[in-house]
C-alpha cells in the first residue's frame, strides 16, 4: 500500500471512531437463500468459477527454490506446480502420460525428477519426459510429444496463478484490477511459508466467504478473541473492479494519534484484508500473512473446504518464530471454531427452506459487492434493494 494511501486509510478509520460512523453501502439488500442451497446454482458456480477460471494456488514462498513443488486437486484438475531449473513457475496436469496415474502424491517438497509410481516413467521439473524403463520392450514412444500437459501459469507480485484449462487465457493484470499497482508494495514474493491447515465445513462455500466480509459480528461472535484487539463495526473499504480491500481497525490506532504522520505505517493501527474474486482472502499483518482459499464440494452445495496457508516476513521466523506460529494457530482457531461454526449454522437455517432471504446491511458493503459481482458473472440480476431501508 502506497504511503499516501496508508495515511488516507488511517485517517478514515480515525474519523469513523471519532464520529461513531462506519462505511455505508447506502442501502440494505436481500439475497435469496437459494443462492446458497440450489444444486443447479452450485453446478454453474463450479463450471464458471473453478473449472474454467484462473486460480491462485499459493504464494512464491510455496516454491522457495528450483526443484520445489506443490500439488493440489482443489478445483477439478490435479495440478503439479514446480519451480524449474531456471527458477520459473511451471504448472502441469499431475497425470502420467502413459496410463493416467497421478504422478506426484506428496503435497510439497523438492525434487529434480518426478517418477510415476505405476511404471516409473520419469519427468523433470519442466515437465519433459526424460526416461521410461525398458524402452525396447515398450515400443515407440516419442518423448518430445509425451511431456506433462502444461497449464498456463504466472507468478506476479508473489502470487502464483494457474489456469485449470491448458487452452485457457491467463490475464493477471485484469484479474488483479487496481491491485496490480498496490500489491508490489507488500513484497509478497519475499514471504516464507511456514504452515498449512484445511477446514472442511458443512456449509456452502459462499457462506465461508461471507464471514470475511464485515466486522459487524466482532463484538458478539469474537467478544473474547478479536473484540479486545479490534474496533468492531469500524472499517475502511475500497473496490478494485471485482476485488476489494477491507481494512479493519486495530485498537492500537489510538496510539498513533500522537505520532507524526511521517512515522505512520498502516500495520500500526489497521489490518488490511484483500478479497480476490472469486474465492481468495489475503490477510496482511505486520510480520505475517495468511492466505485463505475457499472451495466448494463440487457434488454437494452444503459442503465446502478452506485451505489456510501461513507466511512470515524474512527474518521473522528466526526472531519470533514461536510467537508467529502461536498467532497462526490462534487465528486459524478463530476461523474454524467461531466464524465457520456460525456460518455453518446459517447454512442450517438456509436449508430449512422457511426463510426466503438473508439481508446485507448498509454497514456490510463487501457483501454487497461480492454477491453483486458473483451474480453478474453468472448472468443473474442484481440483488434486490429493501425498500425504505
Amino acid at each position: 500500500m502506497q504511503r499516501d494511501e496508508q495515511v488516507r486509510v488511517i485517517k478514515t478509520l480515525m474519523a469513523h471512531i471519532d464520529q461513531g460512523t462506519n462505511v455505508d453501502a447506502g442501502v440494505v439488500r436481500r439475497i435469496p437463500v437459494t443462492d446458497y442451497t440450489s444444486p443447479e446454482r452450485a453446478t454453474a458456480e463450479w463450471n464458471t468459477f473453478f473449472r474454467t477460471h484462473p486460480q491462485v494456488i499459493g504464494l512464491s514462498g510455496d516454491l522457495p527454490e528450483p526443484g520445489s513443488f506443490i500439488t493440489l486437486d482443489d478445483f477439478g484438475v490435479p495440478v503439479l506446480a514446480t519451480r524449474d531449473a531456471a527458477g520459473r513457475l511451471r504448472a502441469f496436469v499431475n497425470v502420467c502420460r502413459h496410463r493416467g496415474t497421478i504422478l506426484e502424491t506428496e503435497r510439497r517438497g523438492r525434487k529434480s525428477r518426478f517418477v510415476c509410481p505405476f511404471h516409473a516413467w520419469t519427468y523433470d521439473t519442466g515437465g519433459a519426459l526424460i526416461g521410461l524403463p525398458k524402452p525396447e520392450h515398450f515400443g515407440y514412444a516419442d518423448k518430445a510429444c509425451l511431456g506433462l500437459v502444461e497449464l498456463p501459469a504466472e507468478e506476479r507480485h508473489g502470487l502464483l496463478f494457474v489456469h485449470p484449462d491448458p487452452n485457457g487465457t491467463l490475464d493477471v493484470s485484469a484479474l488483479l484490477g487496481g491491485l496490480d499497482q498496490e500489491f508490489p508494495s507488500w513484497e509478497f514474493d519475499k514471504l516464507i511459508h511456514f504452515g498449512d491447515d484445511t477446514y472442511e465445513t458443512p456449509m456452502n462455500w459462499k457462506l465461508a466467504i461471507d464471514t470475511f466480509g464485515e466486522t459487524y459480528h466482532f463484538e458478539k461472535l469474537h467478544r473474547d478473541t478479536l473484540a479486545p484487539l479490534f474496533y468492531g463495526n469500524v472499517q475502511a473499504y475500497d473496490i478494485y473492479v471485482r476485488n476489494h480491500r477491507m481494512t479493519l481497525c486495530v485498537r492500537t490506532i489510538d496510539e498513533m494519534r500522537n505520532m507524526p504522520e511521517e512515522h505512520w505505517h498502516v500495520s500500526m493501527g489497521a489490518f488490511p484484508v484483500y478479497y480476490l474474486f472469486p474465492n481468495i482472502q489475503v490477510n496482511v499483518g505486520a510480520a505475517n500473512i495468511t492466505l485463505v482459499r475457499v472451495y466448494p464440494d463440487r457434488d454437494n452445495p452444503d459442503r465446502s473446504f478452506s485451505r489456510i496457508s501461513f507466511y512470515a516476513r524474512p527474518g521473522a521466523l528466526e526472531s519470533e518464530g514461536a510467537v508467529l506460529r502461536e498467532l497462526a494457530e490462534r487465528f486459524g482457531a478463530i476461523i474454524r471454531d467461531e466464524d465457520y461454526v456460525a456460518a455453518a449454522a446459517a447454512g442450517q437455517g438456509a436449508k430449512s427452506g422457511l426463510v426466503p432471504h438473508f439481508l446485507f446491511g448498509r454497514n456490510e458493503p463487501a457483501l454487497h459487492h461480492y454477491h453483486q459481482t458473483y451474480r453478474q458473472a453468472l448472468g443473474l440480476p442484481p440483488l434486490e434493494v429493501v425498500a425504505g431501508a
